[in-house]
Parts: C-alpha cells; sequence; structure tokens
C-alpha cells in the first residue's frame, strides 16, 4: 500500500501533529491527496517553544487547520516520576486528549507520524498507540526515515533536514523526578547552544551538572569552544562538560 492509497480509504481523519520530519511529511500528503485532515498539536512543558513555532509554520505551509491542545502532563504523576516505560503513560495521556478533541470536531479516525524505521520494541509508547487504536500511516505503508526525507525535500517541506528531537524529559536520568524547572533549566541550556549554532544535540542533566552531546561532525568545534560552552551554561548548571563519544543523530 501507498501513502496515496492509504489516503484514498481513509478521507477523513485527525493527525497528532508534532512538527517534526515524520508528521509533516503525513499532513503534507494527506492534504494532497485530497483528504478532509486536521491537525492536533499538544502544547505541553516537554516541548520546547521552537516545536510549536515549527508546527504553525508546517500547518500555514500546507493549508491544514491546526488546533492546539494544552496538556498538563506534569500533574500525571506516572509521568513525573520517571519511570523505564514513562513514554507509554504520556502517550496515553497525550492520545486520550486528543482522541477527545478530534471527535469532538468530528474525527473518528487519528493518526500518528510513527515510521517503518521505528522499533517497536525500543519505544514503550508504542503500547498506547496499539492501546488507543492510533493508526499509522508512514509505517503501515513501509516509509522508512530515509524515504521521508527524501519525498520530504522533493515536496519542498522545510522540515526535511531538520534533526530529530525526543522531548526535553529524556534530558532527565531515568528514575529521577521530572520538574518544571528542570524541563525550562534544560530548554534554556539547548537554546543558548543553538544560538551558537550548533545543532542536533542534547543537555543532559546529571544531577545540577550538564553533559553536553554533540554529533560527530560538531564534537571537535564543541571542544574548541569548550571554554565559550562553559561560560554560557555556568549560570543554569554547577558544571558543564562535553561528552567526549559522539552522539548519534536519530
Amino acid at each position: 500500500m501507498t501513502i496515496e492509497e492509504f489516503f484514498e480509504v481513509n478521507r477523513k481523519l485527525a493527525i497528532a501533529f508534532s512538527g517534526g520530519v515524520d508528521s509533516a511529511y503525513l499532513l503534507y500528503a494527506a492534504v494532497k491527496a485530497g483528504a478532509d485532515v486536521k491537525a492536533y498539536y499538544m502544547k505541553s512543558a516537554f516541548q520546547p517553544e521552537f516545536e510549536f513555532e515549527d508546527a504553525k509554520a508546517v500547518a500555514g505551509m500546507v493549508g491544514c487547520p491546526l488546533r492546539v491542545i494544552n496538556a498538563d502532563v506534569l500533574s500525571d504523576e506516572k509521568v513525573t516520576a520517571n519511570p523505564g516505560n514513562r513514554c507509554y503513560y504520556c502517550k496515553q495521556h497525550i492520545m486520550s486528549s486528543i482522541i477527545k478533541a478530534a471527535a469532538d470536531d468530528g474525527y473518528d479516525i487519528v493518526c500518528d507520524g510513527t515510521n517503518a524505521s521505528d522499533d517497536a520494541d525500543d519505544r514503550p509508547g508504542f503500547k498506547a498507540l496499539a492501546e488507543y487504536g492510533i493508526m499509522s500511516p508512514l509505517r503501515a505503508c513501509g516509509l522508512t526515515k530515509q524515504d521521508i526525507r527524501k519525498a520530504s525535500k522533493e515536496a519542498g517541506l522545510p522540515t526535511w533536514n531538520k534533526p530529530a528531537y525526543a522531548c526535553l524529559a529524556t534530558r532527565i536520568l531515568t528514575g529521577e523526578k521530572i520538574t518544571e524547572e528542570k524541563l525550562a533549566i534544560t530548554e534554556n541550556a539547548e537554546s543558548i547552544l543553538f544560538d551558537m549554532g550548533f545543532r542536533d544535540f542534547r543537555v543532559r542533566m546529571r544531577g545540577n551538572n550538564a553533559l553536553c552531546q554533540f554529533t560527530s561532525d560538531q564534537l571537535a568545534e564543541a571542544f574548541r569552544r569548550e571554554g565559550e560552552i562553559k561560560g554560557a551554561l555556568s549560570e543554569l548548571y554547577d558544571e558543564v562538560n562535553i561528552d567526549g563519544s559522539p552522539r548519534i543523530s536519530g
């Protein structure tokens, strides 16, 4: 089945939309196919502001209505306790909210941007998707991340080369309580490094310290500017370190 054939069968649907590579292409493909589609963005403390801005820009570019749902994920103790399957509880919270909002708008089918490259064995959130009956057209059609980036580039989508981005909660060690303050510090730190010209990196919290992880093509530059990086983040952390091992993107 091709993505075009999927939308020939499923003509009216809602999309859980993050503004990332996968959901952006899925939304574009749905609009191009002439489907009756609406995008739903979950705005929470786990998503940095730039993701919200990207989502609004892409939805506007492809001409799809976007509904923003404010999610208080920090009110769920199963999420903030940060267990190994935190993503499962978070997905439950998010998808139940999207399903309700979509149903109120007249959409019975809800889809997400999971692709054929995503490893279901390593992602607790897959269990929640299955439980809530969320459809994953890109995965069902066998489209890998590489396929989606190529198709997105051909379509002129600005997300075609956007780095994979995991939510801010992933920067906090499993088992360590997630708080609004920790998330805000992380977002601030990563925003600072982004403004310094770095991309596709992570700033991990280790107690009151930071561990900055860069991809192999940025690592030498990061060490060259180590003093600058430490100075820029010094007000946010007691200690700032750069991981000597390159971060594997995606």
